[in-house]
């Protein structure tokens, strides 16, 4: 009992640190506000998710990603940690916060850790765009950049096609990078083979975005902290990688999701 009374007050107080940085002020500038898009749908196994929490929790821990805050123009950012599934679940986990200093990094950090994990069902990356762009207008700072996280292992197969909320987020100057999550699971196979190319041809977006895509469930941290560290510096490359929908058709079939979720339907229907 006294365990649980110690960690409910650690809980409290570390949440106390993150919210006592907000609200953000209207003129605060800042060299990015990134939004953590972070899959928790059915088909993300429990393990998974752990794994990919803590990869979050270490890389704001990282000297190393505290350096490239310190480094970038303002060495201030925004940060907030958004869990997604169906086209109406998005949960925000962590509010934005502003990260000025290694120890407010830390500190969200912290107050992450202590969030529980939970999961949900459908996956709507269209859903989680849209929602993004909603909490990029409650922002009170300027950033020069605008980023999406996202997180996933399976495409979108709820809500609108993904190709529709990508554009049109992207053409407010919002960049979409992906982190597609790859590995093999106990039934011995991915949620999608080339889940890293419809990432690309069909999700991100925006001047610089890029996909890191995860192929070994060891490598969780190492990757986040690495993808983490290339949104906050803005390695920019000048041409953005994507195939814009309204266009030409991409190689990769942009509603495979979709109709994966209406063959399923049809054979449940079939069934006697």
């Amino acid at each position: 009992m006294a365990n649980r009374l110690l960690s409910t007050l650690a809980f409290f107080l570390l949440a106390g640190e993150v919210l006592a940085a907000g609200p953000i002020a209207p003129d605060a500038e800042l060299d990015v506000a990134l939004v953590i898009a972070v899959d928790v749908s059915s088909s993300m196994e429990g393990e998974e998710q752990g794994l990919q929490r803590e990869g979050f929790v270490e890389a704001f821990r990282s000297s190393l990603v505290h350096e490239a805050i310190a480094n970038g123009l303002h060495g201030r950012i925004a940060v907030t940690y958004v869990e997604w599934s169906g086209v109406k679940d998005q949960r925000v986990l962590v509010p934005w916060t502003i990260i000025d200093s290694p120890e407010k990094a830390t500190s969200f950090a912290n107050h992450l850790a202590y969030q529980p994990i939970r999961q949900a069902g459908m996956t709507s990356i269209s859903g989680i765009i849209d929602h993004s762009r909603k909490l990029f207008e409650q922002l009170g700072g300027v950033p020069i950049r605008r980023v999406v996280d996202v997180s996933g292992d399976g495409p979108n197969n709820d809500g609108r096609r993904v190709t529709y909320a990508r554009d049109e987020a992207v053409a407010d100057g919002i960049v979409i990078n992906g982190l597609p999550i790859m590995f093999r699971r106990a039934s011995g196979s991915t949620e999608l083979q080339d889940l890293d190319l419809y990432f690309k041809e069909c999700v991100i977006g925006g001047t610089g975005s890029f996909v890191l895509p995860l192929h070994d469930p060891e490598q969780f941290a190492m990757v986040i902290r690495t993808k983490i560290m290339r949104e906050i510096a803005g390695v920019d490359n000048a041409v953005p990688r994507i195939i814009p929908a309204q266009t030409g058709m991409p190689s990769m079939n942009c509603v495979t999701g979709e109709k994966r979720k209406q063959e399923d339907l049809l054979s449940q229907e079939r069934k006697p």
